[in-house]
């Protein structure tokens, strides 16, 4: 019963994540879009106002006419919008995402199985939350300190980068690849809403606040909250890049899972700049910024290419033809296996993760396929690999599988 519960809170809390992501996501991306593609009102009465950019747009059989004004308007209208819920449900159904699936089962999801007693499930509780509390310290410190000085966008970039390398490797080697790819998205993610939480809408209260008592507003309230937006979008595609990769067992199952998450990063961060650069090119505001997509695509590339699968070993030419390159494996063999790595989530007596149930043969003979295409093909099952499967261990499925998964004792 406590497997299929969380099976629906996990159900329902991605469901509730993705689409309150999806709307913070677009807010974010169109906000950046209609700043860049502002241009000087035409109308004297807007200038007049205070208004320093206005766009025309045609969207869903109706004409939209935004502006901004540059510091605060005139007058604050009845209503007025706020963005922030967009942002506070998507980290708040992440987390809680993040508590059902991984710190639940720290034993299983967060320790290490290359050395599964260097720390215990509520030490790396502990550890995975300050990944999150640590990063966000450290990336604000750095804005605070250098965001406003001369070439400070260039420098906050330089060292947030350093600082996501830095995490990344730690990550990678302390929790296992599944673990470390996810937890570095929530990391950004964390900060993303913390910038949201603690400048961008505390800023806007004060300019409100200042409004409504005739006070001057201070135009630092507006550069902050634009600076930490900035930020935002360009941490946008690497969080759904390590989010979407848990799918992929390939990409954190190995060695060097640390400089691939590293690269991906990058080249969503590069990516991100292009559309960023685009809209104002369009207006002849700066050069066309498709470099920035090529160094991405180029990345991306040399990732697919260092990861691809290796050749396949020949067969001995002095191998008659005829004959099998290998004998059926025993299930035997396979069933120990299932019996000391898969059998804890995936039991008739206890967890039965996804229905699927491998402690016997009939339950097994069901599900060979599946078997098959987790442990080898994606190498995602283990979930994190928490007993530490070994390539011979995937080699001996593999071969069980193709030898015709016989489930004969």
């Amino acid at each position: 019963m406590e497997g299929y519960i969380l099976d629906w809170a996990n159900l329902l809390l991605r469901w509730l994540h993705v689409i309150t992501a999806i709307a913070w996501v677009g807010s974010s991306f169109y906000f950046v879009f209609l700043d860049s593609s502002l241009t000087p009102p035409e109308d004297e009465d807007l200038k007049k106002q205070g208004v320093s950019g206005e766009l025309w747009a045609v969207h869903g059989g109706g004409f939209y006419h935004p502006v901004k004004f540059n510091v605060s308007p005139p007058k604050l209208p009845d209503h007025l919008h706020w963005f922030y819920w967009e942002s506070y449900t998507t980290w708040l159904s992440g987390f809680a995402l993040l508590t059902v699936s991984y710190l639940w089962n720290a034993n299983i999801y967060l320790v290490n199985p290359a050395d599964p007693n260097a720390m215990s499930a509520p030490l790396a509780v502990f550890a995975a939350l300050s990944f999150l509390a640590v990063f966000w310290l450290l990336y604000d410190g750095i804005c605070r300190v250098f965001g406003f000085k001369k070439h400070g966008d260039a420098i906050v970039g330089a060292l947030v980068l350093v600082l996501v390398c830095i995490a990344a490797y730690l990550a990678c080697h302390i929790f296992p690849g599944q673990a470390a790819f996810l937890l570095m998205g929530a990391m950004l993610a964390t900060s993303m809403s913390a910038n949201v939480f603690f400048w961008i809408i505390p800023g806007q209260r004060t300019v409100v606040r200042a409004l409504k008592n005739g006070d001057p507003v201070d135009p630092i309230y507006g550069k902050r909250g634009k600076q930490r937006s900035v930020h935002n979008t360009y941490f946008t595609l690497p969080v759904l890049f390590a989010m979407l990769s848990n799918h992929y067992g390939w990409l954190y199952n190995q060695k060097y899972n640390w400089l691939v998450l590293i690269g991906m990063m990058f080249a969503g961060a590069a990516i991100r700049q292009f559309f960023v650069l685009r809209h104002g090119h369009k207006l002849g505001r700066n050069k066309h910024p498709w470099p920035y997509a090529l160094i991405g695509v180029l990345v991306i590339l040399g990732v697919i290419a260092w990861l691809r699968p290796g050749p396949k070993p020949a067969v001995a030419a002095s191998a008659p033809v005829s004959q099998p390159a290998a004998g059926a494996v025993p299930y035997g063999e396979v069933a120990k296996v299932f019996a000391q790595h898969c059998v804890l989530c995936h039991s008739a007596t206890g967890l039965a993760q996804k229905n699927v149930k491998l402690d016997s043969p009939a339950e097994v003979a069901q599900h060979t396929q599946q078997i098959y295409q987790q442990v080898v093909v994606l190498r995602k099952m283990p979930f994190g690999n928490p007993d530490g499967l070994s390539a011979d261990e995937r080699d001996l499925v593999k071969r069980w599988f193709e030898s015709g998964a016989s489930t004969a004792p």
